[in-house]
């Protein structure tokens, strides 16, 4: 894996050295190898013309994985590779000009004139510069080459990325470096090689390092505790993830006509439509034809990326659907569903239409969310969240499940932190997601066992016997004995947890290092302590009942969407963090960077920057949707308000012209209630104009954004409550920009 503070190192006499005392190393971790059956990221995008019957033989065709390892390079120069694959041994020169080489003549093949080193910035989207394989002759020709120096190290500028201050404009140089445990793929005209992001001084300045870092971290300390229950098998513990994706889709000729999608990603304005989702009749309802069209074309390009695309449906808001794909590890799944959203857009466009990936693109009906679902394994293919059905098996599970609930406990702050985003804030607790209060799901069953843990009393599980911790007596734990609770931000689903909480948008580099981090963390303090007791299954006992009883208060199984859950968890002390300033003003607090620093997940100067970054870009993200609202209000929706007006005076007129007599009853009161909203509207635009200005000015970060919070959003939801008043009271014809009801039901 990628350590900040490392350096690879390379010359023609010693090869690639993958040095512990440079800027950056590579370090690959085994699970990656043995979870050959995700092939990789990606492929050209094409037509989306395959047949279904055509899957298998083009699953991951545009991806250089193990098997096409295997057919090109010659076998010693794939036993080399595979050394560094499996144990981080230095890659030769010679190794990596050969690898190298074939990369390129299978790009080539593919349709490849260009490649580029594809990593993930602190922007949460992907990046990437191209160049050609083209290498200029002396008589004027040009030959394709691409060298082992080329594939392994590449230097983007480090100063138009965000940094956290980190690096100046004359400060530019970065690095990124090539991530074996990632396949390179083809994507349009270019080989597309996954690598990790450091500055020039060393620190990480991408999403995939820390990522990386943390599921190393996590090894470690899990394979203390597997050792300790007997189990010398198991060379590596991964976190698996498979990441549901929700998204809307909308007409793109309606989508270029409103300013407000196309500048921020969701509606500014927009009153309710006379039918909303209350009918319920869109959730996993037959699809449109245009909605088939799109899912078959992305269905077809994700599998040859090698993307294990598996379910599609309609949710249940209107032009809402989803795609979720099979698990894989972690750093693939996070690499993939980076991928997913690009292909999501641009195969969508290829339709005539747009695919909507904000949390939150119209008011009044489901926001979308990317529901994390995380699980840890061995590498010989236990699932160390399986309820087991064995005593042995159920003491480590509920040891580990103990572990998870500590975590999750001590670490609220940071939970929140990892999915806090401005388009996030308008989901978390609006009914149709998790409340910004984390807590933890288990169900009835697991429930009734921890309760009888922590209380000493005796747990019937149909006839069986009294409950006790240690390997010789617990009986076993039914699997998928529970109800699901789609409330909880934090839910226990059977063999693993599913963190719903993620918005739609967001990569899940960020959420997935926090998980692993801070499970890390606390599977490190228990190993510490049991390692060092004279009777394993005493202490074992001790220290489940204890940590249980401690972090009792994280376990709700109720409804996450009733208010009466709000006060109920105040008063078990739980954290309510409503918006990302909120969340942010713990992130340094001294317990997280502890954590962080001794998992070697972050150091405390890319801690400090991500600090800046976060509440940087959450007012970036405000000002552009408070000058797109003023830009809207003055050019569009003022303006046609004035139209009509006019229209309706004259209409007004010219009756009393036709009919002296005619009172204009309708016209006159409609006119006195447009010109009450209007000159309303126009007040609320000068007083948000005002807060605009005088949050930009707050002071730092920190204060900036708390202004945004305090004052902007405020004056936002005044403005846009007169503005949608407005909206319906205009004829069809006046219309500023197409309505809910056009982009909700009109593909």
């Amino acid at each position: 894996m990628y350590y900040a503070g490392s350096n690879i190192k390379g010359d023609v006499n010693n090869g690639f050295q993958f040095s512990r005392k440079g800027r950056i190393i590579v370090h690959i971790a085994f699970f990656v190898f043995t979870n050959l059956i995700f092939q990789g990221a990606c492929m050209a995008f094409d037509d989306g013309s395959a047949k279904f019957e055509d899957v298998p033989k083009v699953f991951g065709s545009m991806v250089f994985n193990r098997k096409v390892m295997k057919e090109r390079l010659p076998k010693e120069t794939y036993k080399a590779l595979k050394k560094t694959l499996l144990y981080g041994e230095p890659l030769n020169l010679d190794v990596a000009n050969e690898v190298a080489h074939a990369m390129k003549e299978w790009a080539i093949e593919k349709g490849a004139t260009h490649y580029t080193h594809w990593f993930q910035p602190l922007t949460g989207i992907t990046a990437e510069k191209h160049d050609g394989f083209i290498s200029p002759q002396d008589d004027g020709t040009v030959i394709m080459s691409f060298s082992g120096k080329e594939l392994v190290k590449g230097e983007p500028d480090a100063s138009s990325f965000p940094s956290g201050g980190r690096r100046e404009t004359f400060e530019a140089r970065g690095y990124t470096v090539w991530d074996p445990t990632s396949y390179p793929f083809v994507k349009e005209h270019t080989l597309c090689i996954p690598t990790a992001f450091c500055a020039y001084t060393g620190e990480a300045l991408d999403k995939k390092t820390p990522l990386l870092r943390s599921m190393e971290a996590l090894n470690k300390q899990g394979l203390r505790i597997l050792r300790m229950f007997g189990n010398t098998t198991a060379e590596h513990i991964a976190t698996t993830v498979g990441p549901e994706q929700e998204y809307f889709i909308v007409d793109e000729k309606l989508y270029n006509q409103r300013k407000d999608l196309r500048m921020t990603g969701r509606t500014l304005f927009g009153a309710k439509p006379s039918k909303g989702q209350e009918m319920d009749d869109q959730y996993f309802a037959a699809l449109k034809p245009r909605i088939v069209e799109y899912m078959e074309d992305l269905n077809n390009t994700l599998w040859k990326y090698g993307v294990l695309s598996k379910t599609e449906h309609n949710e249940v808001a209107p032009a809402q659907h989803e795609m979720a794909p099979i698990f894989t590890t972690t750093n693939l799944s996070t690499d993939q569903n980076q991928l997913t959203m690009e292909v999501m857009k641009k195969v969508a466009r290829r339709h005539g239409l747009v695919c909507l990936l904000h949390e939150k693109p119209f008011a009044g009906v489901n926001g979308s969310g990317k529901h994390n679902n995380w699980s840890m394994s061995t590498n010989d293919g236990e699932n160390l969240l399986a309820p087991g059905d064995t005593p042995e098996k159920n003491a480590q599970f509920l040891l580990i499940l103990t572990a998870v609930i500590k975590a999750v406990d001590e670490n609220q702050d940071l939970l929140r932190i990892s999915v806090a985003s401005a388009g996030n804030d308008h989901r978390l607790g609006a009914n149709e997601a998790p409340p910004a209060i984390i807590s933890i799901y288990l169900g009835d069953e697991l429930l009734g066992v921890l309760e009888s843990i922590k209380n000493g009393t005796p747990y019937d599980n149909k006839g069986k016997s009294k409950m006790t911790i240690g390997v010789d007596v617990l009986p076993p734990i039914p699997k998928d004995s529970t109800d699901r609770n789609r409330t909880s931000p934090f839910a226990f689903t059977g063999n693993r947890f599913e963190f719903r909480s993620v918005g739609s948008s967001l990569s899940i580099a960020g959420p997935n290092t926090t998980l692993d981090a801070i499970v890390a963390y606390t599977l490190k303090q228990f190993a510490d302590e049991l390692e060092k007791a004279s009777d394993f299954n005493t202490a074992l006992q001790t220290l489940i009942k204890r940590e249980i009883t401690a972090h009792w208060k994280i376990i709700f199984n109720g409804n996450g969407y009733d208010a009466s859950w709000v006060k109920e968890a105040e008063s078990r002390g739980l954290l309510n963090l409503r918006t990302l300033p909120d969340s942010m003003a713990h992130y340094l607090d001294e317990k997280n960077i502890k954590l962080f620093t001794e998992m070697g997940v972050y150091t405390d100067v890319e801690m400090k920057s991500h600090y800046e970054i976060k509440l940087e870009k959450y007012a970036q993200v405000l000002n552009i949707e408070v000058q797109t609202m003023l830009e809207m209000i003055n050019k569009d929706i003022l303006p046609a308000a004035f139209r009509y007006i006019r229209d309706v005076s004259k209409t007004a007129i010219d009756i009393k012209t036709v009919i002296p007599d005619a009172k204009a009853t309708a016209e006159k009161a409609l006119l006195a209630k447009l010109d009450g909203l209007v000159n309303e509207l126009a007040v609320k635009e000068d007083e948000l104009s005002r807060k605009h200005l005088a949050a930009k000015s707050a002071g730092d970060v920190m204060a900036v954004a708390r202004a945004y919070v305090d004052s902007v959003i405020p004056a936002m939801a005044e403005a846009r409550a007169v503005a949608d008043e407005i909206e319906p009271l205009l004829g069809e014809d006046y219309k500023p920009f197409p309505s809910y009801e056009d982009l909700l039901f009109r593909v």
